[in-house]
């Protein structure tokens, strides 16, 4: 793929500060929306901040002109605060006030990019249990699949406007810098950690080298569009993960943190960690692409550094 001038939000997060190294590194113009004025125009890095207020839908749309490509990553942690009504409304908000503040200004573009990949996240399925769910199943019914649908729908204008769509529904990125992986990883370490819940819950896991990879296959690939699964072809259950993690560093995982103390905790918030979603990258595969880690136990070791 030749060089291209490549939009992104949430360039600063785990995923975006990745995917922005990874498409530097292989030449492409790489233009990071950013609320600061002061890093609008070229940067350091090589990259060029462009100006935008997702909260008072305000874009600086002109320099959009010529992208290719964009990606919409940006959005408040899920896992960051209690789920206070305030915090609830953050987190819409953020989703869909971006979205819809740049399909919007996407669509009216003089040369539009070929293609948004905008975010979603695994999510939108709501609580699965056991069930092996592919990009097919439904929505479920709780806050977090609302607010993936919401995200989903602002997204709408772009795809009117001709420009090809894709929603990558994302699971658990395991890393030490910053997810989950960043509050876990420390406490394995250290042998404080063990299973959440019952830890019989799915967790659909990916790695993030696998998690760029595949933003960056969806951005490549002409024939991909709607829900794409961007999790691990094995999902694996809280305690395996658990199991994983303590055999891959050897330190003992003895702990358990039982459902009520999560709640206690977390609130709200605890219905991520002791639910279940036992996801499939079916489009993924079915369209060829091929994970680096395909497994739990290469997901535990890139993250934990050894490979």
């Amino acid at each position: 793929m030749a060089g291209m001038r490549i939009a992104v939000t949430g360039s600063t997060g785990l995923i975006g500060s990745a995917l922005v190294d990874s498409l530097l590194a292989d030449g492409h113009e790489v233009l990071r929306l950013v609320r600061r004025r002061s890093r609008t125009g070229p940067q350091p890095d090589g990259t060029v901040g462009v100006g935008w207020n997702p909260q008072l839908m305000q874009i600086d749309a002109a320099a959009l002109e010529g992208v290719r490509a964009v990606v919409h990553l940006a959005g408040a942690g899920v896992g960051d605060r209690r789920w206070t009504d305030a915090y609830r409304r953050e987190i819409r908000d953020s989703r869909v006030l971006g979205t819809e503040t740049l399909a919007a200004a996407l669509s009216r573009l003089e040369e539009p990019p070929q293609v948004l990949v905008s975010a979603s996240a695994v999510g939108y399925y709501g609580q699965t249990g056991d069930r092996v769910i592919d990009e097919d199943a439904p929505a479920g019914d709780d806050f977090l699949a609302g607010v993936c649908e919401e995200w989903e729908r602002a997204a709408r204008p772009a795809a009117d406007a001709g420009i090809r769509v894709v929603h990558p529904r994302t699971g658990l990125v395991l890393d030490p810098k910053g997810g989950a992986g960043a509050r876990l990883l420390p406490l394995f370490r250290l042998a404080l950690g063990g299973r959440l819940g019952s830890g019989g819950q799915y967790w659909s896991v990916i790695s993030l080298a696998d998690e760029v990879a595949a933003l960056r296959f969806l951005i490549e690939r002409q024939d991909l569009s709607g829900p794409v699964n961007l999790v691990g072809p094995d999902p694996v259950t809280n305690r395996e993960l658990t199991a994983e993690l303590s055999r891959q560093l050897g330190r003992p995982a003895v702990f358990a943190v039982p459902e009520w103390a999560l709640r206690a905790a977390l609130g709200e918030m605890a219905v991520e960690v002791v639910g279940s979603h036992r996801v499939v990258p079916k489009a993924l595969l079915d369209a060829g692409f091929e994970f680096r880690d395909p497994d739990a136990g290469a997901v535990v070791a890139a993250a934990l550094g050894l490979r």
